[in-house]
């Protein structure tokens, strides 16, 4: 009767429970000679199996701790990734749009100005205050052509506005936040190493064996050079301007003279601050004469 009892008792449980029971684990044994089967030993088993599987409390708060520490420690590198992906995204962004000109000025055989702007980036509205630059953090870069295919003005002329009525806005505004248009200074160590910052050529900085360059103080924010002939775009007024002819050759503002080569500087801002100590620096060098745009950081 006590063997059929317990069988019966073995068939009501489910198929976990007996597989408990046959291959028991930890430290309890099923042993039918010493302890007759009870529910209640079963039980014992499975809970100390669950206890076995469990976090404590201790061990939570130790992984806790040790990812926050991790956080700390890897936020900053997060950080300067992403400002690192930003101004390369804005160099590309600015090169796109010195290409279009030159594509255009060649295509349509005519003159083609880019212009550049920086302002506050709380600014909200467009500003009429001289010089041009009220703040920084935010460049905007606008694009003109000449609709009678003719450079309007004589490169020896008076400054003078562009006459809206002989100009026409080529594509849209572009507004770039999170750059500063400046001069980075010239490369330490020129050749060096040639496809990086520091071992860029330094053409546009030296006037070695004859060869013409500017290293574009002109265009730079920081500097009080104007156009020698700026536009009016959507109430912005671009005095910084590079100007592509129907051979493609690229003059700089104010005097408008031939350059062999050229160079545009981008720093990182957070706001209105530039960040003087990032790494994150963008050198834009192009041809005057063959464009030929390149892209060098480090």
């Amino acid at each position: 009767m006590e063997q059929r009892e317990r069988l019966r008792a073995f068939t009501l449980l489910s198929a976990r429970d007996r597989f408990a029971i046959r291959y028991p684990v930890s430290g309890f044994r099923f042993q039918k000679s010493r302890f007759p089967f009870s529910t209640f030993s079963f039980l014992i088993s499975t809970s100390q199996r669950e206890r076995l599987r469990a976090f404590t409390l201790l061990e939570l708060l130790v992984v806790i701790a040790i990812i926050a520490i991790l956080m700390v420690l890897v936020a900053p590198a997060f950080t300067t990734i992403k400002t690192g992906n930003d101004i390369t995204t804005a160099a590309y962004t600015i090169t796109g749009a010195l290409e279009q000109g030159r594509n255009y000025a060649k295509a349509n055989n005519t003159y083609v100005w880019v212009g550049f702007y920086e302002e506050d980036t709380t600014a909200t509205a467009p500003t009429t205050a001289t010089p041009p630059y009220s703040g920084k953090g935010r460049v905007l870069i606008a694009t003109v052509f000449s609709t009678d295919g003719t450079k309007i003005y004589d490169d020896t002329d008076p400054i003078a506005p562009l006459p809206p009525t002989r100009i026409k806005q080529l594509g849209k505004l572009v507004k770039i936040d999170g750059i500063h248009i400046t001069d980075i200074g010239a490369p330490p160590s020129p050749g060096s190493s040639p496809d990086t910052l520091d071992g860029r050529p330094d053409w546009p900085y030296t006037y070695a064996a004859g060869i013409a360059a500017d290293h574009f103080n002109r265009i730079s924010s920081d500097s009080a050079d104007t156009t020698r002939f700026g536009f009016t775009v959507q109430n912005y007024t671009f005095s910084k301007t590079v100007r592509f002819n129907p051979r493609g050759e690229a003059n700089l503002n104010s005097t408008y003279s031939l350059k062999n080569a050229a160079e545009l500087g981008l720093k990182p801002t957070h706001g209105t601050a530039i960040d003087s100590t990032s790494r994150n620096l963008i050198a834009i060098q192009f041809g005057g004469i063959g464009g030929n745009f390149k892209i060098y950081r480090r």
